[in-house]
């Protein structure tokens, strides 16, 4: 079973997992304006990505450059990998190709 395998409900169940549908969880957290740089860079690719219409396309045209401004934001603090093997626990489906992980360390080199 692969990562994305699992709907909700299988992944709560599976791993004892609570939801916290707090509305508005992020009410105290100030916003942040986009660089120059993140503007241009989107208003590039943010209509390549829908023109070519996969995932893959928005992934790589529109999350990675979000991402690499919020680490810049962070002064490096967190890594983020894209598309690596993250094989966990076979045998509880934790296996398969992620699109996305960040990570709260600065190790780049290694998940």
């Amino acid at each position: 079973m692969a990562y994305s395998d699992f709907t909700l409900s299988q992944a709560q169940s599976s791993f004892n997992l609570t939801l916290d549908e707090t509305v508005n969880l992020f009410n105290d957290v100030s916003p942040v304006s986009p660089s120059e740089i993140l503007k241009t860079i989107l208003a590039d690719y943010i209509p390549l990505a829908t023109s070519v219409g996969t995932q893959k396309a928005r992934s790589e045209l529109m999350i990675a450059p979000i991402l690499v401004e919020l680490r810049k934001l962070l002064s490096n603090k967190i890594s983020f990998f894209s598309g690596n093997e993250f094989n966990i626990d076979a045998t509880k489906g934790l296996q398969g190709r992620c699109d996305y992980i960040l990570s709260g360390s600065r190790e780049q080199l290694f998940i």
